[in-house]
């Protein structure tokens, strides 16, 4: 299949639906745990299995996380909303029907900005949150031609979010569900787990003729479960769908599967409409009523939110742009990153200290950390240590290629930077005379490379840096040696 026939002729439109797990202790209506990796039923009270006579009871936990997530969004919060029945069969649904929200939902219209590739903000915006329990889960593996259920999940809190239909490339639609990943964790709403399926989301993908008004027939991918997968999900169906257009079919409006195997998207059955579920408000459950006191109580919990704290670091430490927002992606890499800054300076954080910071952070430690797959809360290396070896590059103990080595060495072993520097006599040379005793023996022996220096060849002043620095083990301090050895060079 091409994946760029004609794309300049047409225009994508794309739209999310999130499915955010909630982080409480107990289910949306009943008392059954949410913990993850029980054993298959064992989560599963009688109002989970769906027993005649059973009664559905809000967790009211799960009501204050929802709005939450809309004040942080910008949202209205609705005063009064409303449960319904959300009806069909299958066989990890054991009532027959999902209780969510449709007519009147808990979160109604908000916005989140996106960064695009060229710097420029984009604005996306929420059509609605609403609550409501997740189905239980089909089981097949190791199972022959059967299937088992389990219904540890059934009656999962969850938080919808559906988006407007406003972005227009996979990679928008990528920046836009990180962006909500980051926000939920921020919230301490939800863990933001992909792979254990707390977060993940569905994509309702359509095309049309650039500069067309009206959309074109959708198809919904359902389930995706990580980041790479949406994109690839994404342009895979762009180009299916175009290709079926110009070569004169048309697009059938369904709900697709990703297959990660195969990189392709497969028919799973024809989209529904609302209609097709019957909708109706669950007679079991009052219409949920949220007064201005409560929402008020709630937006004084919430926390200083990413693009907040973005734009401080940037404002308070100098930082650019992108600096703060690679910082600022998750809360924890925030935190450890200001701590760290903070203990460089041993007081409030010059520009300096928080560039130096923010540049190990992002670059020698997020590399260490992505290498051994572990997030920040679990670093081997606590946010004082590595202030401990910016430190003796701040006050020229090492050089910056000499910190690299010591990095190793601490993330390896566990030792703080000021032992493995005494113990490997890595102190920086900082003495001016031994520098020039270094630079006069290296210019000595190199009559020949001095000679084309002065004669026009300035490539050559590396050399002579490479050779002095090979001569005192890397420990001469750079700034001294460029500065001594321009002066000895020009005679």
């Amino acid at each position: 299949m091409s994946t760029n026939a004609g794309t300049n002729d047409w225009e994508t439109v794309i739209g999310l639906e999130i499915h955010a797990q909630l982080a409480t202790r107990s289910k949306i209506f009943s008392a059954s745990a949410t913990a993850y990796g029980a054993s298959p039923n064992a989560q599963a009270n009688l109002v989970d299995l769906g027993y005649p006579g059973v009664l559905p009871v809000l967790n009211g936990e799960a009501v204050r996380m929802a709005v939450k997530f809309g004040l942080a969004v910008g949202a209205e919060i609705a005063p009064r909303s409303v449960f319904a029945r959300k009806n069909y069969f299958y066989p990890d649904l054991p009532k027959g029907y999902q209780i969510s929200q449709f007519e009147l939902p808990v979160v109604g219209k908000g916005a989140l900005d996106i960064v695009l590739d060229d710097g420029e903000r984009k604005r996306i915006g929420i059509t609605r949150a609403h609550l409501e329990e997740d189905a239980g889960k089909s089981l097949h593996e190791g199972l022959g031609k059967l299937t088992g259920i389990d219904l540890n999940r059934a009656g999962t809190p969850l938080v919808e979010i559906v988006s407007e239909p406003d972005m227009r490339s996979a990679k928008e639609a990528v920046a836009y569900l990180k962006k909500v990943h980051t926000l939920v964790r921020y919230l301490e709403i939800c863990d933001g787990n992909m792979q254990e399926g707390s977060f993940r989301c569905d994509a309702n993908v359509s095309v049309r003729k650039r500069g067309a008004s009206a959309f074109g027939t959708r198809a919904e991918i359902k389930n995706i479960n990580s980041f790479r997968y949406v994109e690839k999900a994404i342009n895979y169906e762009v180009a299916r769908q175009i290709d079926l257009l110009e070569s004169g079919g048309k697009v059938v409006q369904e709900t697709r599967l990703y297959d990660p195997d195969k990189g392709e998207t497969r028919s799973m059955r024809s989209k529904e409409e609302a209609n097709d579920y019957r909708y109706f408000p669950d007679p079991d459950l009052l219409p949920l009523v949220i007064d201005a006191a409560f929402i008020e109580q709630v937006r004084a919990s919430l926390p200083e939110l990413p693009d907040d704290k973005a734009a401080r670091f940037s404002r308070d430490y100098g930082l650019s742009d992108y600096d703060a927002g690679v910082l600022t992606a998750s809360r924890d890499l925030a935190d450890y990153f200001e701590a760290t800054a903070a203990a460089v300076a041993n007081a409030p954080p010059s520009p300096d200290h928080a560039k130096l910071a923010a540049n190990w952070v992002s670059g020698a430690l997020a590399a260490a950390l992505n290498a051994n797959n572990l997030e920040i809360a679990a670093s081997k290396m606590t946010s004082a240590s590595l202030a401990g070896l910016l430190r003796r590059i701040a006050d020229n103990t090492i050089s910056g290629k000499i910190a690299k080595d010591v990095f190793e060495d601490m993330w390896a072993t566990g030792n703080e930077a000021d032992a493995i520097i005494e113990s490997r006599g890595l102190r920086q040379i900082t003495d001016t005379g031994a520098i020039e005793r270094a630079i006069d023996e290296v210019i000595a022996n190199s009559p020949n490379q001095l000679a084309d220096y002065r004669g026009g060849k300035d490539k050559l002043f590396g050399y002579f840096v490479g050779q002095v620095m090979k001569a005192t083990a890397g420990k001469a301090n750079p700034a001294q040696l460029n500065e001594l050895l321009k002066k000895k060079l020009a005679g």
